[in-house]
């Protein structure tokens, strides 16, 4: 274990940057969504990626005590954007 106060090693650094740039383009893709909405080519493309080409139809079932359903992909995909739960999955 490292002591408290020391630099990461470069392992860490590498891993901790890492899942910056990933935090980093999730948010990027949230504000896309906000500003252009779910209808937006680009985001339809986002979708479609994240979802291996197909964007699934409605209901969307998730493993959240507090809303275990949602009533399309991009009502979940906004529900994610706005709690800042970029990497939940249903």
């Amino acid at each position: 274990a490292q002591q408290p106060g020391t630099p990461l090693s470069d392992q860490e650094y590498h891993h901790f940057f890492k899942f910056l740039q990933i935090t980093i383009q999730a948010r990027t893709a949230c504000q896309l969504r906000e500003l252009y909405g779910c209808m937006n080519s680009l985001i339809q493309k986002l979708d479609q990626y994240e979802n291996h080409g197909v964007i699934p139809p409605g209901p969307i079932c998730s493993e959240l005590p507090e809303d275990s359903s949602f009533h399309n992909f991009c009502t979940f995909s906004l529900y994610r954007c706005i709690m800042k739960k970029y990497f939940l999955k249903v």
